[in-house]
């Protein structure tokens, strides 16, 4: 797994208040190695975040950094169990989910691999919206 996902930070779109106890972070946008057109990008995203707002399961919006080279792509908040988000990850062609369980930030791989690597307290990585 790259060493980025430990790194990444993220800003909310949302208090932390209306958070429920777990949910996951997707993105849609072409996964590490890929190149995609930002016109490819935008209708994944939008694909996702309709998909995920028609199942009732969209919370916000919400957008994964890296602080070292400024990599940034917007995501979605969404109240889904780990598997479940695993596989919508697989079906945009994910290779890594983030999943929020009491706190906690964890990340998997969406495949076979998948399993909940701990990060820190998601507190810790969130930074607040200019």
């Amino acid at each position: 797994m790259s060493p980025d996902y430990f790194d990444t930070r993220f800003k909310l779109d949302l208090p932390h208040s209306e958070l429920p106890d777990s949910f996951a972070i997707i993105t849609a946008y072409a996964t590490t190695g890929e190149a995609w057109t930002a016109e490819e990008n935008q209708a994944a995203s939008e694909t996702l975040r309709s998909e995920l707002a028609g199942g009732g399961h969209l919370i916000g919006t919400i957008t994964g950094y890296s602080p070292v080279t400024n990599h940034a792509e917007p995501g979605v908040v969404a109240a889904i169990p780990f598997e479940e988000a695993c596989k919508i990850g697989l079906r945009f062609k994910q290779d890594a989910i983030y999943f929020i369980s009491s706190g906690t930030l964890f990340v998997s791989h969406c495949d076979h691999r998948r399993s909940l690597k701990p990060i820190t307290q998601f507190s810790k990585r969130v930074d607040p919206t200019a």
